[in-house]
This record gives C-alpha cells, structure tokens and sequence, in this order.
C-alpha cells in the first residue's frame, strides 16, 4: 500500500510542476495553457485517491503515517478544485482564441503555489 502512495505522490508532483511551470513559463504574457488544466486534473484525481490511502495506511503503519488531518486536505482539496475550475476556463478561452485575463492566468499559478505551501509547510 506504501507503493501505491509513493506513486500517487509522484503523480500529484508531476501535477503540480505542470501547473506552476507551465505558469512561471508564460509569466510575461499570462494566459492558461491545456497542460496546465491537465495538471489541475492529474493533482486533482491523485489528491483524492490519497487521501483514500492514508488512513489505510496509518492503520497499518501508524509510527511512519501520521493520521490524515481532515481539516488541511478539505483545504487543499477546495484550492485543487478552485485551481481546476480556474483551468477549464482559461483554457476554453485560448480553445475560442479569446484573451485570456492576467489574474485568471496567474490565479491558476498562483493557487497551485499556495498549494504546494499548504503541503510543505503545514505539519
């Protein structure tokens, strides 16, 4: 079951650098690149299916898995979500050749940074 974690772990990284790179790339003329919604999708999807394993894991193994705190995944889950929705939008727009806005480009970055902090810094 730990494999499986560190796999999804993997993948929601992976997630996350398409989101913010593809942010920090485009930084000069803002706008939501597809990769960046399929990032939003892939943290998203992998997020969910985390926090399914972890208290699988904690009951397993609870001197290396901290029990899940349910407060701090809702939060990131709500951001996900945010950041996915932000996705969709922008990147619907470039599909119709429309502008996208520059808060809605550096929202999707933006999120997907505070994110990453929340995961990181949060203990």
């Amino acid at each position: 079951m730990s494999i499986l974690f560190s796999v999804l772990l993997f993948l929601h990284i992976v997630g996350a650098a398409m989101i913010v790179g593809y942010w920090i790339a485009t930084m000069k003329q803002p706008t939501v690149h597809p990769r960046q919604r399929d990032g939003a999708f892939v943290q998203l999807i992998t997020g969910i299916a985390m926090m399914g394993v972890l208290p699988v894991l904690h009951n397993q193994d609870p001197a290396h898995f901290d029990e899940p705190d349910y407060v701090k995944l809702g939060i990131k889950f709500a951001i996900g979500l945010a950041v996915a929705v932000m996705a969709v939008i922008g990147s619907r727009k470039v599909k119709k050749g429309e502008a996208v806005s520059t808060g809605l480009a550096h929202g999707v970055g933006g999120l997907a940074l505070i994110n990453i902090a929340i995961a990181t810094i949060w203990q």
